[in-house]
């Protein structure tokens, strides 16, 4: 069982920066891919980034390619979205999410936190 906590959203202007945080705690989750989902009102959630806890290496989806970074500090158990250039598409509800497997897309074995709105104004 793993929990997710996230948190650090809010408004922001086109162009501007947010950083993501997300608690993770649990058991086993050593070996989990992490990731960010988001859902926009009357779409489906879809993709933003994922890491490996354990290697560390990051995947990210072509729509936040070079303005977004995932990191994770195993040292403090958290996880972190960097978000800059943000556009007005990127409004969304965002959530941390945590699966043993790689998964581009919402799985039933996804563990999700409660999410985190983040709005960007133009």
């Amino acid at each position: 069982q793993v929990q997710l906590v996230e948190s650090g959203g809010g408004l922001v202007q086109s162009g501007g920066s947010l950083r993501l945080s997300c608690a993770v705690s649990g058991r086993g989750f050593s070996n989990y891919i992490m990731g960010w989902f988001r859902q926009a009102p009357g779409k489906e959630r879809e993709f933003v980034a994922l890491i490996s806890w354990n290697s560390g290496y990051p995947h990210y989806a072509d729509s936040v390619k070079g303005r977004f970074a995932i990191s994770r500090d195993s040292a403090k158990n958290m996880m972190y979205l960097q978000m800059s250039s943000l556009k007005p598409e990127d409004t969304a509800v965002y959530y941390c999410a945590a699966d043993r497997e790689l998964h581009t897309t919402p799985s039933p074995s996804h563990y999700w936190g409660q999410g985190t709105q983040v709005t960007v104004s133009s």
